[in-house]
């Protein structure tokens, strides 16, 4: 396994991590991933653990916490040899108390995920959404709080917009508060958004990006052709609208040069999308997640290789859409990474 820093921090993570989204199949809400047990996980963390898997990531809302308490009993006994990443911010019932990034919020849910996952502390702490009710003074001082009773290590943020992130940043710069030091972002070969503002923030500021779904919301999975009809299995039946759109025509010429790229290394289409994802300027660590230990299997074979400079290109071309203004007159990637090549 390959490890990268976080952006700028001294945090060294696996350039894969595991997704715990699938652990619990409790509630509704971001549920219906899977519903790994806590003996199944234990055998998924087995696997990733001799693969060099090091960081799992899990949140308050996946299965209405059951994520993290099975994810908790999966790692028992090996905390040391684990990574623990955490989100919060989103709601988690119906009250004025069960959402935003307020202080007794955050204070009460990092005490919530510590008993949930059976721990002192966690590595990455993350907001898994801007709270514009709530001054990024106030949320950042909390963060800063627990950072220094040792409840957390690290902090990041999650699908915030360019200028949330920014103005959180200036904040903690400003006025001595620990920064973000990364950002889980949607980001695929079919939802290259990340690219037009955040991944040039992201190079500037030090925030490295933790890519989330990274198939395109299950698209890439090497089970979705042109002209063909949705697999009866997939579980886009169920969960394709509140995933990222994905516009049909896109997707079908991204899966041609995959399934192209496929033949000629006979890598399967899911590995060769995770693979190109690696190469992209401020990637830190890509989170792959699994119903099954056959998946995750396959998901890991995603490193260990290169694509060549000729597929790259042909998957970058294969991909690309233009960005809307005011990016489009000067957008290339590969201008950018000219001008801002990726951190070592």
């Amino acid at each position: 396994m390959e490890y990268r820093r976080l952006g700028a921090s001294g945090l060294l993570v696996p350039a894969l991590s595991f997704g715990a989204g699938t652990f619990g199949g409790r509630g509704e809400l971001f549920s219906a991933w899977g519903e790994t047990d806590a003996r199944e996980a234990r055998r998924m963390v087995d696997v990733a653990l001799d693969a060099g898997v090091t960081m799992f990531d899990t949140a308050d809302v996946y299965s209405d916490g059951a994520s993290e308490e099975v994810l908790g009993a999966a790692i028992k006994g090996r905390r040391d040899r684990v990574l623990l990443s955490t989100k919060a911010s989103l709601p988690t019932g119906p009250g004025p108390a069960d959402a935003g990034s307020g202080r007794s919020r955050l204070i009460g849910a990092v005490d919530a995920a510590l008993r949930r996952l059976g721990t002192d502390h966690i590595d990455l702490f993350h907001l898994h959404a801007f709270d514009a009710a709530t001054p990024v003074e106030e949320v950042l001082s909390t963060l800063g709080d627990l950072v220094r009773a040792g409840k957390i290590r690290y902090l990041g943020a999650s699908n915030f917009a360019g200028w949330q992130l920014m103005k959180s940043l200036a904040a903690a710069e400003r006025d001595g508060y620990p920064r973000y030091v990364s950002h889980q972002v949607y980001y695929s070969l079919v939802g290259r958004d990340y690219e037009w503002e955040l991944m040039p923030l992201g190079r500037d500021q030090g925030v490295g990006a933790m890519v989330w779904s990274p198939l395109g919301w299950g698209r890439l999975t090497g089970k979705i052709r042109r002209g063909q009809p949705l697999p009866a299995g997939s579980r886009l039946h169920r969960t394709a609208e509140a995933g990222p759109p994905v516009n049909d025509d896109l997707l079908y010429d991204v899966v041609d040069v995959l399934d192209e790229i496929a033949a000629e290394t006979g890598r399967s289409v899911p590995q060769i999308a995770l693979n190109w994802l690696l190469t992209r300027p401020t990637v830190s660590t890509v989170i792959v997640g699994a119903r099954n230990e056959e998946q995750l299997r396959q998901n890991l074979g995603a490193v260990g290789w290169q694509l060549t400079t000729d597929q790259v290109a042909r998957l970058d071309k294969a991909s690309a859409v233009t960005p809307p203004y005011p990016y489009y007159p000067y957008y290339r990637l590969s201008d950018f990474t000219r001008l801002n090549p990726p951190a070592v």
